[in-house]
């Protein structure tokens, strides 16, 4: 099933998150009806206190009666700070509630496929393993198609010829006359101790939706002159490796036609040291080519073949 950014995908038992969101906004409410209390008295303290101070002016009534006032008045403003700071404390408790309780809808994080579903109705979840096999720590698996990439383990003999943005032809197993135009995007920056290896990661130049996740798949690492081939050059010709000659002008194979050969320049794609070499211009399928020669070639000779 495919599904939208912020879909709803499941809903847990919110019941006991309820209660606690109730709960939380009527000790809410009780701190403000608090808070209007301790401001009814705050008032009438402060009335009481002017009055007495005007009486002690007047010599009407004794200091210690003012200062109890006075004492009051300061009482219940210290309480009206600690009623407001009670107030902010249970707003945050209806907060934390509320949040709590949009926790128990599950929604996707991104535009996906749903490829398991990992809890039926019933079950508990938990974000966490709770080392029984009663409680499961997911809904669903969801993977982004769009992101899908390649991981490849590249001998670290060979690893200073892979190079971040490199074009790379891959070839999935499942469809082996399909060759995928892909470019490195990184080279993991540790070796593997045991295998003497290091991690790259490929990234697709198209997508299809024929790529699954952890299909197998074979990838040819393209040389720098190789860059700007269009896939369909990118193809290529597969040669046998002992074929391909070098001198310095350059890449070539011997061509035989009409029982003349011929010096043919070619560019390789991927690496020359393996017994298949990718030829991605220069020859055609079906071309004839020197592979081994008892004696030396020369270019315009007549050739026999075996």
């Amino acid at each position: 099933m495919r599904v939208e950014k912020d879909q709803v995908v499941a809903r847990l038992d919110d019941s006991t998150q309820q209660a606690q969101l109730s709960l939380a906004r009527a000790q809410a409410e009780s701190s403000r009806a608090a808070l209007q209390e301790i401001e009814a008295e705050l008032r009438n303290a402060r009335l009481e206190r002017d009055r007495l101070r005007d009486l002690a002016k007047r010599k009407l009534t004794s200091q210690a009666s003012v200062d109890a006032a006075d004492a009051t008045f300061d009482q219940l403003a210290a309480r009206l700070e600690t009623g407001r700071e009670n107030v902010k404390v249970a707003v945050r408790n209806v907060e934390l509630a509320r949040d709590s309780l949009s926790n128990m809808t599950i929604k996707a994080p991104f535009a996906g496929m749903v490829v398991s579903k990992n809890a039926q109705p019933g079950e508990m979840i938990s974000p966490i393993s709770a080392g029984g096999g009663f409680t499961r720590t997911g809904i669903c698996t969801i993977i982004d198609t769009d992101s899908l990439e390649i991981e490849v383990d590249v001998n670290e003999a060979y690893i200073q010829r892979v190079k971040a943005g490199q074009s790379v032809s891959a070839t999935l197993d499942a469809y082996s006359e399909w060759r995928i135009p892909a470019e490195v995007i990184a080279i993991i920056p540790t070796a593997d101790r045991q295998k003497a290896t290091v991690k790259v990661r490929i990234g697709f130049l198209e997508r299809d939706e024929r790529v699954l996740r952890d299909m197998g798949v074979k990838v040819a690492f393209l040389g720098a002159d190789t860059q700007a081939y269009t896939p369909q050059e990118i193809g290529g010709v597969m040669i046998a490796g002992e074929a391909l000659r070098s001198d310095a002008s350059g890449d070539f194979v011997w061509l035989v036609r009409n029982d003349i050969v011929e010096k043919h320049a070619v560019q390789v794609g991927g690496q020359r040291d393996r017994p298949q070499v990718l030829i991605v211009n220069g020859l055609n399928v079906g071309d004839t080519i020197v592979r081994s020669s008892e004696a030396p070639l020369v270019e315009g000779r007549s050739i026999k073949t075996n």
